[in-house]
């Protein structure tokens, strides 16, 4: 077989399958190749006319269709498949050559990985890859890691493919070294699930207490739109309440199952957060509410416990608590994306990534699922101040959230007078409060802690470290 492809994809599911004919689209020969045959076959039978295709039925004569340095793409599952794919082609592979994991890898994976094959010579590019398959088709906002050398081979490439933002920008930059792309995207993930959680809250807030139904819902979220909150989940939120179900004639949104799934990367973040220590609670709140969604047993046992039943307003109330949910919105999603950049800086720090925040939020701003007009401004802010310690320090954001916050409240006041469940809205206020508190009760958890197991406290009046003898006098004593 002649060398004639620049990239190769193995893996052609949906995604694989539009990241190769995004390529092609570009202008790149893109050698094909999947375990089973016939998918390359139907790829190039049906989308063969996009461009320049290679299609390889082996490993062996996938890697010699490739140009040197060789750059394949794996688009197959995470975990041990990703690991078998490895394997296969790694021995066919020559130094300098790389391989680019373009799934949902975890973090110590990606690091194992890429360890390994620096060892053989070989780059490993842990990408994040974020747009779904419309995204991989049309331009994604794209996460890599790895080497700079490797960069410099693939960057020119991936920028080719990307998304573009307003400016023009590609979606697209070298996020750090070895797991800093799959972490990002893993933190990219956290707030969307977060993101998500907080817009269906708002949802059942304008259903359950301001009584609106689900296609004034959609044109309320369709102006919505049109300001602050302009993003891509609140514009396809009013796309999906506006849906009508053909076959009952009733609002889309009734007849789905009020069971949402995951598929771990939201999990991932709230772990690796714990383990940062770093408080990620609006994100781990938006993970368990999925999974209490999913415990549909349980939920039907508590059905009957006692609590207040929504009561719709009238008409002036509902227009206005629209408006107080809009402010509510807006501060909880800016508290989510504050813990989720926090979860940045401190990855960054651990792994010693010198990760540019400004940067990551430069390339979210197009192809990805939480692309938000307001990520602009939060490039802004990393950019003009790098060391910023939150996005809730920056002066805009802290003055919007001002504004906000007497509405927000009055929102959490009206959820629980009403009994309708508000968890991220609640969080992400109790986050901010805790903020901003000058004293907290862990001073007494941490006295607590020095009773019952002797684990020491520090003082605000004088450095050092010390442990009451509580048994006794309770006299205090240096540690």
């Amino acid at each position: 077989m002649s060398t004639t492809a620049q990239i190769g994809v193995s893996g052609l599911a949906v995604m694989g399958r539009n990241l190769a004919r995004n390529f092609a689209r570009n202008g790149y020969a893109v050698a094909l190749h999947n375990r089973t045959p016939a998918r390359t076959r139907e790829l190039v039978a049906e989308f063969g006319q996009e461009g320049t295709f290679v299609p390889a039925e082996s490993a062996e004569d996938f890697v010699a269709a490739l140009e040197r340095p060789r750059r394949l793409v794996i688009m197959v599952k995470a975990g041990d498949p990703t690991d078998a794919v490895i394997r296969e082609f790694a021995p066919l592979l020559d130094t300098g050559d790389v391989i680019i994991d373009g799934g949902n890898a975890h973090l110590a994976d990606t690091r194992r990985r890429e360890q390994e094959l620096r060892a053989q010579g070989i780059h490993f590019v842990g990408t994040g890859i974020s747009g779904g398959e419309e995204g991989a088709l049309h331009g994604p906002s794209i996460m890599p890691g790895g080497s700079a050398e490797s960069y410099a081979s693939l960057g020119p490439m991936l920028e080719k493919i990307a998304a573009k933002a307003a400016d023009g920008a590609p979606c697209v930059t070298h996020v750090g070294a070895d797991g800093a792309g799959h972490f990002v995207k893993m933190v990219h993930n956290g707030i969307e699930y977060a993101d998500m959680q907080l817009i269906g809250e708002a949802y059942q807030l304008l259903r359950d207490v301001a009584g609106y139904p689900p296609k004034e819902i959609a044109g309320i979220f369709r102006a919505w739109n049109t300001g602050r909150l302009d993003s891509y989940l609140i514009e396809i939120t009013a796309e999906v309440l506006s849906h009508v179900d053909a076959a009952t004639g009733r609002p889309f949104v009734d007849v789905v199952a009020d069971r949402a799934e995951q598929k771990g990367t939201g999990r991932w973040t709230v772990q690796l957060a714990l383990e940062l220590g770093v408080p990620v609670s609006g994100i781990a709140e938006a993970v368990f509410a999925r999974s209490l969604s999913g415990h549909t047993a349980l939920r039907e046992a508590s059905r009957g416990l006692a609590g207040p039943t929504p009561r719709a307003l009238g008409d002036a109330e509902a227009a206005r608590f629209a408006d107080r949910v809009e402010q509510a919105l807006y501060a909880s999603k800016i508290v989510s994306y504050a813990q989720g950049f926090h979860e940045l800086a401190a990855g960054s720090a651990e792994y010693d990534w010198r990760l540019d925040l400004g940067a990551i939020a430069a390339i979210w701003r197009g192809g990805c699922i939480i692309r938000a007009a307001f990520l602009d401004r939060i490039r802004a802010a990393y950019d003009n101040r790098p060391d910023l310690p939150s996005l809730l320090s920056d002066d805009e954001f802290a003055e919007e959230i001002a504004e906000a916050q007497d509405d927000w409240r009055a929102v959490l006041v009206g959820a629980t007078e009403q009994g309708v469940p508000a968890p991220g809205f609640a969080a992400a206020l109790a986050h901010y409060d805790a903020l901003r508190a000058e004293r907290l009760p862990a001073a007494l958890t941490q006295g607590q802690r020095d009773f019952f197991g002797a684990h020491t406290y520090r003082r605000t009046d004088r450095e050092g470290t010390f442990h009451t003898l509580w048994g006794g006098d309770r006299s205090e004593v240096e540690a």
